[in-house]
């Protein structure tokens, strides 16, 4: 198990940045493969974009590509979204999940990070 606490959310403006950071204690961090997920209001749980456990592979929503990058430091066991050209469309609660190689299905939640995006 690994506890994962995420923080870099808030409000920007349509077109402004935000870094996600997704910060995991416990044991075993290089073991994970690591995902964001975000869930509007309303909206099913997408998830957004995802990283092996060693970096060197990562997944991005159509909606999300070019515009986010994802990224892990293994050494400070944190897990990072960088999102550029926001949207209001990108409005949500984003959520840090970690998955235990070589299970598929994420079961390590952290609490979310709200991140709003003004029109």
């Amino acid at each position: 198990q690994v506890q994962l606490v995420e923080s870099g959310g808030g409000l920007v403006q349509a077109g402004g940045s935000l870094r996600l950071s997704c910060a995991a204690s416990g044991r075993s961090f290089s073991n994970y493969g690591m995902g964001w997920f975000r869930q509007a209001p309303g909206k099913d749980r997408e998830l957004v974009s995802g990283i092996s456990r060693s970096g060197d592979s990562t997944y991005y929503a159509d909606s999300v590509k070019g515009r986010f990058t994802i990224s892990r430091d293994n050494a400070k066991k944190t897990v990072y979204l960088q999102m550029n050209s926001l949207k209001p469309e990108d409005t949500a609660n984003y959520y840090c999940a970690a998955r235990l190689y070589p299970k598929a299905q994420y079961d390590n939640w952290g609490q979310g990070t709200q991140v709003t995006v003004s029109s």
